[in-house]
């Protein structure tokens, strides 16, 4: 009888042993699962933190600094400037026939972008 047990014995520890394997599956994957969510967590966190320090360097722009930015070929218009200020200031009275999407010289916002040529002083 001693023979007969053991085979029910076997049969007896096969069955666990694939719960345990269909177990350890399910172990494995919430690993997974969680090893991704603290992955996709960090990245959140430093798109975060680098969007943070861009916009840090936006306020730079910002006030009394607006007058002293060099005039570039592509300017972007600051807080409290005017078509007739950036015109003095670049030394380009053509402004408005240069930009053909400023439809109304009295109507420039902060953030507008706008094309500069200055003109040369041989010109004058």
């Amino acid at each position: 009888m001693a023979s007969s047990d053991t085979p029910a014995a076997t049969k007896t520890t096969r069955k666990p042993t694939s719960f345990s394997s269909s177990s350890s599956m399910a172990a494995v994957a919430d690993r997974a699962s969680w090893y991704c969510a603290v992955v996709l967590l960090g990245l959140i966190l430093m798109a975060s933190v680098r969007e943070s320090s861009l916009s840090h360097d936006h306020e730079a722009f910002r006030g009394s600094r607006l007058l002293d930015r060099p005039c570039d070929e592509i300017y972007v218009v600051g807080e409290g400037e005017t078509l007739h200020t950036i015109s003095d200031k670049c030394n380009d009275p053509f402004i408005v026939e240069r930009n053909p999407h400023i439809h109304d010289p009295d109507d420039v916002f902060p953030g507008l972008v706008i094309k500069i040529t200055p003109c040369s002083d041989r010109s004058r």
